[in-house]
């Protein structure tokens, strides 16, 4: 079986505009990859070459074993774009028709049983729709074909929570059901509950692909331990993979990276009276990725 996305030595640049640079990447079939970088870092760039929007000045892009020039490789694709543009005049589910017979394959079926999912109402003009309902119309339009790579551009934008969590048991059944699926996405609980891996693209650039799990391991944790006497601080500063250790009266507040062993084994010398952990904060490890301090966590 190709591979889905492989991306080799990639280069796109806009002038003195930064796009992405040497960019080599690869996705596995079937696993959910999440792409994540602040704006400006490249995601909608590497996106858009993925579907021959845009085309790299140097390097390669395959897709599905092929071309992304190649129309048979396309159609084997569903694409949702960051920014949503409809004929306002017609109806959605007059569009949803029109798409399909573009592409060959209909698709009208499965677009109602999906549209009805995510509560879309197909009758309604596409001009008198709101932002989250146009949404859910990319979002039908990108997967009613049956695709078997599917790539979103901030798939759950505008949409209301009770929707959001359908599109993610959506995707979590395409995943099951052996669909490969790319998106980029600024929301960091959305990468927790769906993605496997993620990239992590900082000025064109990626700097870091993990499972999600592997990156959980390496974020930032916080413990309180409020103890029935107060210990000295000095038994806690230089514990393996503790840092920001500080002692309150009777009350050690800190954060772990990685193993907790050696603070659990130093906080076990004392009677505890409670203990609280908060969980592994991914956000922080992102934002750090974010600003370039990768390498003080990997520390």
């Amino acid at each position: 079986m190709p591979v889905p996305i492989r991306l080799t030595g990639v280069t796109k640049s806009y002038g003195k505009a930064r796009g992405v640079i040497d960019l080599d990447l690869e996705v596995r079939s079937g696993e959910v990859f999440g792409y994540l970088g602040p704006n400006g870092a490249g995601k909608t760039t590497t996106i858009r070459m993925l579907v021959d929007l845009i085309r790299p000045q140097r390097g390669k892009v395959e897709v599905l074993g092929g071309s992304p020039t190649d129309p048979t490789i396309r159609r084997r694709v569903g694409y949702l774009p960051g920014e949503v543009e409809f004929y306002e005049h017609m109806g959605a589910g007059d569009l949803l028709t029109y798409i399909g017979n573009l592409r060959g394959d209909g698709g009208a079926g499965l677009a109602g049983e999906l549209s009805e999912r995510i509560d879309l109402d197909l009758s309604r003009r596409i001009g008198d729709l709101s932002k989250g309902n146009r949404q859910k119309l990319a979002l039908v339009q990108a997967l009613m074909h049956r695709p078997e790579l599917v790539i979103l551009d901030e798939p759950t934008s505008g949409l209301d929570p009770l929707v959001q969590q359908e599109v993610y048991r959506l995707l979590d059944e395409l995943r099951d059901g052996g669909v490969t699926i790319f998106f980029s996405s600024h929301v960091l609980s959305e990468v927790e509950r769906v993605a496997d891996r993620v990239g992590i693209i900082r000025e064109g650039q990626l700097v870091e692909v993990e499972k999600l799990e592997a990156l959980r391991q390496r974020a930032v944790r916080t413990f309180e331990v409020v103890f029935e006497d107060a210990p000295t601080i000095a038994e806690f500063e230089n514990l393996e993979g503790v840092r920001s250790a500080q002692l309150h009266g009777n009350t050690l507040h800190c954060q772990v990276i990685g193993s907790i062993d050696q603070l659990l084994k130093a906080v076990a010398r004392h009677p505890v009276r409670n203990l609280v952990s908060h969980g592994a904060d991914l956000e922080a490890l992102f934002l750090d990725y974010y600003r370039g301090e990768e390498a003080g966590h990997a520390e």
